[in-house]
């Protein structure tokens, strides 16, 4: 049975923490950040030996290779974790930022400033370096977060949270700025959607499902980070080298990630030279390849796809290949089935360039690059919070600024309204 006062008192306990992080300078913020990433690398042997549990958990209970990829905490990915926190160091506090500013005729003086949105709860699913990114950029933007993490991950989470908050609370940083529900019980994620009084934002971040779930049952503003189903278009007038490195990059490199490519989409002109060469490539690679009639035409001892696989985030070594007839085809194909993630065109012509990045809805539009630099950190963001499939408020990945909101400062000298 699950605790409500402990899940309101997390709630109300972070209002009044966002309200004393809206005090600190950026100078106190950077020092108390300093002080959680030398947690981090004090506490490393004790988060590997937390994340060993989950492993040892996923394991037991079958989790696939990508999943059980994702949950693992190297010494490489903890290196990560640590650089990222000097990395937001270095950037810039939005939180005060101006905007814009200009003066009335009757002397009025306005300006437009960046400010924290407050509380924001993060509900993620098994990636456990998510706990550092949100809780480090949260506290960056003087918000304070509320974290619920997967039941995969839980020992490593809490392990993260807590040394997070360890070092945190050593340079001064209010004890609820960060805060992780110690809970897998589902009902959690339902009382956190309703508490209007003491969050302002949630932002999901995993599966269709959970993502769907939360945004259907939230009485709080969601910001999606949905699916990355993401794309490759091989045009005809392009580097064909060049393009089966990409491809081979977007799908192979980490498969089990949102901006990792789960369709191919080659233009029927080049079709019979570059498909044996990128079906050999993926085969190398592990790969299991479906595609449609034509694809299974030139490369016969493939699978046959049907009309799920276009629709497949696979997150595994599994990629679906389709043969369009001209770019107009692609980006139907990807505006269709796609996910508003990431998307790619591998070509030279400057013209189907250009068409391409206007008419393809994706929050990150790339020519000749693998999908998989759609990430706060290759965009030079510092740690992001998630990469959102949304218009509203953010789009695509999510750093510093995009973590504030703004208001509206009047400065006056006695005017009054006639």
């Amino acid at each position: 049975m699950i605790d409500l006062d402990l899940i309101s008192n997390i709630g109300k306990n972070a209002k009044s923490a966002s309200r004393e992080l809206a005090k600190l300078s950026t100078r106190k913020k950077n020092s108390i950040l300093e002080s959680m990433a030398e947690a981090l690398e004090n506490d490393r042997e004790f988060i590997k030996q937390e994340n060993a549990k989950d492993l040892d958990n996923g394991y037991k209970n079958g989790l696939s290779s990508s999943l059980l990829d994702r949950l693992e905490l190297t010494d490489n990915r903890i290196n990560s974790m640590i650089n990222g926190i000097y990395d937001v160091i270095a950037l810039n506090d939005p939180v005060g930022e101006q905007i814009s500013a200009w003066d009335r005729p009757n002397g009025l003086h306005i300006k437009k400033v960046r400010s924290p949105i407050g509380v924001i709860c993060i509900i993620f699913e098994s990636r456990p370096n998510v706990t550092c990114d949100a809780a480090v950029l949260c506290f960056k933007t003087s918000n304070a977060v509320i974290l619920r993490g997967g039941k995969e991950a839980i020992f490593s989470n809490l392990a993260i949270a807590n040394s997070l908050k360890k070092g945190g609370v050593l340079k001064g940083m209010p004890e609820d700025a960060i805060q992780l529900i110690p809970t897998t019980d589902r009902e959690a994620i339902r009382i956190l959607c309703r508490m209007t009084d003491h969050i302002d934002l949630i932002m999901p971040r995993g599966g269709e499902g959970l993502i769907n779930a939360v945004a259907e049952m939230s009485l709080v503003p969601v910001i999606k980070h949905y699916k990355g189903l993401c794309h490759t278009f091989v045009d005809f007038e392009c580097d064909l080298e060049m393009a089966l490195l990409i491809a081979e990059n977007a799908k192979c490199q980490r498969p089990g990630v949102c901006n990792a490519m789960e369709t191919l989409l080659v233009h029927e002109k080049i079709a019979d030279e570059f498909l044996p060469n990128i079906c050999k490539k993926f085969k190398d690679n592990g790969v299991e390849i479906r595609g449609d009639k034509y694809t299974h035409e030139i490369c016969s001892d493939i699978i046959l796809a049907d009309d799920k696989d276009w629709h497949t985030e696979y997150l595994d070594l599994i990629i679906s290949i389709r043969v369009v007839k001209n770019i107009d085809e692609a980006i139907e194909h990807i505006n269709f089935y796609g996910s508003s993630h990431s998307d790619a065109i591998v070509t030279d012509n400057k013209e189907s360039s250009k068409k391409f990045l206007a008419e393809v809805d994706s929050s990150s539009v790339y020519v000749n690059a693998s999908t998989r630099f759609t990430d706060g950190a290759e965009f030079g963001m510092g740690a992001e919070i998630g990469i959102s499939t949304d218009k509203l408020h953010a789009r695509g990945p999510m750093g510093l600024e995009e973590l504030t909101t703004y208001k509206f400062i009047i400065e006056g000298k006695g005017q009054i309204r006639t």
